[in-house]
């Protein structure tokens, strides 16, 4: 049974649309990122998890937005060499997004459904929340601002035992 996430498209950072079904049966770790925030350093741990265990079923996939801070005012092409330059982000990066509010991507809109935060909260309080997906494509866990990438990592060694 496919899973409503595999439903959806994005765009990626070079403007292609992107079909989340080609990810299925993969672990993916989503974030929503921000080149000018205090977690923007989480970069270097995102990348290093997705060197670790890439060759085992996980992508990573970020989502720049500039909804907190205005710490992602750059366009495409500037956030793309920036995660390149500085952190040698390799893991697949999309056009930015709102991930609250009217525009919201229907990506997180969905992801915010099935993950709530704390107190039954939808909504996305800050840069870099993380939501951990199974190769089902369901929401295992979210994850604050405040958690450094390789935190999560027992959590993906278990999403990609899992069968």
């Amino acid at each position: 049974m496919s899973n409503p996430i595999f439903d959806l498209a994005v765009t990626n950072i070079k403007g292609q649309q992107v079909e989340l079904k080609d990810y299925q049966g993969k672990v993916l770790l989503i974030v929503n990122t921000a080149s000018k925030c205090g977690f923007t350093p989480q970069y270097k741990g995102l990348e290093e998890l997705y060197q670790k265990y890439k060759a085992q079923g996980l992508e990573i996939l970020g989502f720049p937005c500039n909804q907190f801070g205005k710490q992602e005012q750059g366009n495409e092409s500037e956030i793309n060499e920036f995660c390149e330059l500085n952190y040698g982000v390799s893991f697949p990066m999309f056009a930015k997004i709102d991930v609250n509010g009217p525009d919201a991507s229907p990506l997180f809109k969905n992801l915010k459904q099935q993950k709530p935060g704390l107190l039954g909260s939808e909504s996305i309080k800050w840069n870099f929340t993380k939501f951990l997906i199974g190769r089902d494509g369901k929401a295992i866990l979210r994850a604050a601002p405040l958690t450094k990438p390789e935190d999560l990592e027992t959590e993906i060694q278990q999403a990609l035992a899992a069968k």
